[in-house]
C-alpha cells in the first residue's frame, strides 16, 4: 500500500513539472493594442447678437436712512431709464444689494467719523446691440455710477458648435493619417472619440481686433467676434 501511494505521488510530481515546462500560449485577447492618438481643433468665428452688463448705484451719506433713500431714488430713475430704453423686467435682475458703514480719516488720518454706503447693482441683458452705447449714456444720465463687467455673447451657438466639431474631427483624422503615412503604418478601427467645447473668447485677446457697432458718440461701444473653438481627440488602432 505505501510503495503505491509513492508511485502516485511521483507521478503527480512528474505531471507538475512538465505542466511548468509547457510552451505558455498567448492569445490575440491578451496581447497589447498597438494605437496611436491625435488631436484637431476647430474654431469660428462669430458676431454677438447680445451683451451682458452690471450697472449700479453707490450712495453715501452721513445716516444710513438718506443713504437708502438717496440710492432708492436713483435706482428707480435708471430702471426707468432701462424701460425706456426698451428693456423688459426679465432682463433686468438684482446681482448686489449691500448696506455698510465706512470710517472716514481726516488728511492725517485721524478719524473723522463714519459714513454708511449702500450698493444697488443690477445685472442688464441687452438683447438690441445698436442701442448698447445710448442705453449705457441713459443710465448714467438718470443715476447710474458704476458699469463693469460689460460681456458680449451669441444667442444660439449650436450651429457653430456642430462646424467647429465637424472642423475638429477632420484636422485630428488629416493628421492622423499623415503620420500613418510617414511611419509606413496602417491605421485601424477608431478606438476612442472625445470632443468638447471651450467658452467663446473675444477676439480681440488674440489681436483679431473687431468693428465699432454703431452707439451713442459719447458711449462708443465695439462688439467685435468671438472665437468659438472645438478640440477632437481620436485614439486608433495600428494594424
Amino acid at each position: 500500500m505505501l510503495r503505491k501511494s509513492f508511485v502516485i505521488l511521483v507521478g503527480l510530481l512528474m505531471v507538475a513539472l512538465l505542466a511548468a515546462c509547457a510552451p505558455q500560449v498567448v492569445t490575440p485577447s491578451d496581447q497589447p493594442i498597438r494605437q496611436m492618438s491625435v488631436s484637431g481643433q476647430g474654431e469660428v468665428y462669430l458676431t454677438p447678437d447680445i451683451a451682458y452688463v452690471n450697472i449700479g448705484v453707490h450712495s453715501q451719506a452721513a445716516n444710513v436712512a438718506d443713504a437708502l433713500r438717496q440710492n432708492n431714488a436713483q435706482s428707480q430713475a435708471v430702471a426707468r431709464a432701462l424701460k425706456e430704453m426698451g428693456v423688459d423686467e426679465k432682463d433686468i435682475q438684482t446681482s448686489a444689494f449691500n448696506v455698510f458703514p465706512q470710517q472716514m480719516y481726516g488728511p492725517n488720518g485721524e478719524m473723522t467719523g463714519t459714513e454708511y454706503v449702500v450698493d444697488n447693482v443690477v445685472f442688464v441683458t441687452v438683447r438690441d446691440l445698436s442701442k448698447l452705447g445710448e442705453l449705457l449714456d441713459a443710465v448714467v444720465r438718470s443715476g447710474a455710477n458704476t458699469i463693469n463687467s460689460v460681456s458680449f455673447d451669441v444667442t444660439d451657438k449650436s450651429a457653430a458648435i456642430s462646424q467647429a466639431r465637424k472642423q475638429a474631427i477632420d484636422k485630428a483624422k488629416a493628421t492622423a493619417q499623415e503620420i500613418a503615412d510617414a511611419a509606413g503604418i496602417k491605421l485601424g478601427n477608431i478606438i476612442s472619440l472625445n470632443t468638447y467645447v471651450q467658452e467663446p473668447t473675444p477676439a480681440y485677446l488674440e489681436g483679431k481686433g473687431g468693428a465699432m457697432m454703431p452707439a451713442a458718440p459719447d458711449v462708443p461701444m465695439a462688439a467685435g467676434q468671438l472665437i468659438l473653438r472645438v478640440n477632437a481627440d481620436i485614439s486608433y488602432e495600428i494594424k
